[in-house]
């Protein structure tokens, strides 16, 4: 009698181990338990550790409450101002509400990611290939509505959306940089033209000084060669304008003819006979009236007049 009752409760000891494993389920820190009882949801979600079911009746699903980070595969499209373009992003969401992401879709994950392709396609024809290039965040929060509105009816909530690179065509690309060079270059001439109009203006206000002292114009000189000849310079060369010469000429005083002490010895001019007397030699009857006034008026001198013809 008594080995028969240790029987029957070792068996039912056995039993209830069996049935305690079979129902025994466990639920980790970042997930949620489901239960489903004939098909039907059960209203309590589970919590994390050690729960327990109906084995047979019961079916638990465990629910990721983490948050997920799915890329979303680069779309080719065209954008508002016609240019073809491949944009990629990646997506970052978490499921709030299990039940929903269980009962409401069939696979959120999937639908989740059509989505952020389906909005994706969407904002790259409604922007400017400026706003892809420069203001993504704003794109960003555009994208982030767009998949919000939906994802919140499957239990999803959409954390952040990135857009992650543009691919642009290679002739779009020569294109840019011509068109950023050539805007360098355009803020290259006008800082240019900017410094030539206040180095003229500088300039204009040294030579409006200059024309009041006429010995700054020397010193000027003589700095500039100063400067040149720091350079070790076998040779120099240093122009002299007409304009300078004439100033030096109006700056010095009047110098008598007699007051040079040592004047260099001028070897006399050797005369030079009258042009008329030389093409009346070379071309008798050619001293006329009318050639003796065109030599006066290219030479600036009289002309004496021609003797009258001698009689043989």
């Amino acid at each position: 009698m008594i080995e028969e009752l240790l029987m029957a409760v070792a068996g039912a000891g056995a039993a209830a181990a069996v049935y305690a494993g079979a129902a025994a389920r466990v639920v980790k820190q970042y997930e949620r338990g489901v239960v489903f009882r004939f098909g039907r949801l059960r209203g309590r979600v589970r919590s994390p550790g050690l729960t327990m079911i109906v084995p047979v009746v019961d079916r638990m699903h465990k629910v990721n409450m983490q948050i997920v980070t799915m890329p979303v595969p680069a779309q080719e499209g065209i954008t508002r101002d016609n240019v073809t373009v491949r944009v990629d992003a990646v997506v970052y969401f978490a499921v709030v509400d299990p039940a929903d992401a269980l009962v409401r879709v069939e696979d959120y994950r999937f639908a989740v990611s059509q989505m952020a392709q389906t909005s994706l396609r969407s904002i790259i024809g409604k922007s400017d290939l400026d706003d892809l290039l420069s203001n993504r965040e704003k794109l960003n929060q555009g994208l982030e509505l767009m998949l919000d509105s939906p994802a919140t009816g499957w239990g999803v909530a959409i954390d952040r959306v990135e857009i992650k690179d543009v691919s642009l065509p290679e002739t779009m690309k020569r294109s840019m940089a011509r068109q950023a060079e050539a805007d360098r270059e355009r803020r290259a001439r006008v800082i240019n033209a900017d410094a030539e109009l206040q180095a003229s203006k500088k300039l204009s206000e040294a030579a409006a000084m200059m024309s009041d002292q006429p010995a700054a114009l020397q010193l000027r000189l003589l700095q500039t060669v100063v400067a040149v000849a720091a350079e070790k310079n076998s040779t120099l060369v240093l122009p002299f304008p007409v304009e300078l010469l004439r100033f030096l000429e109006r700056a010095t005083p009047d110098a008598k003819p007699d007051a040079a002490p040592h004047a260099p010895h001028r070897a006399p001019e050797p005369e030079i006979p009258p042009l008329l007397d030389v093409l009346g030699d070379a071309y008798p009857g050619s001293r006329t009236a009318a050639a003796e006034d065109a030599i006066e008026d290219l030479t600036g001198t009289s002309v004496e007049p021609a003797p009258p013809p001698r009689e043989d």
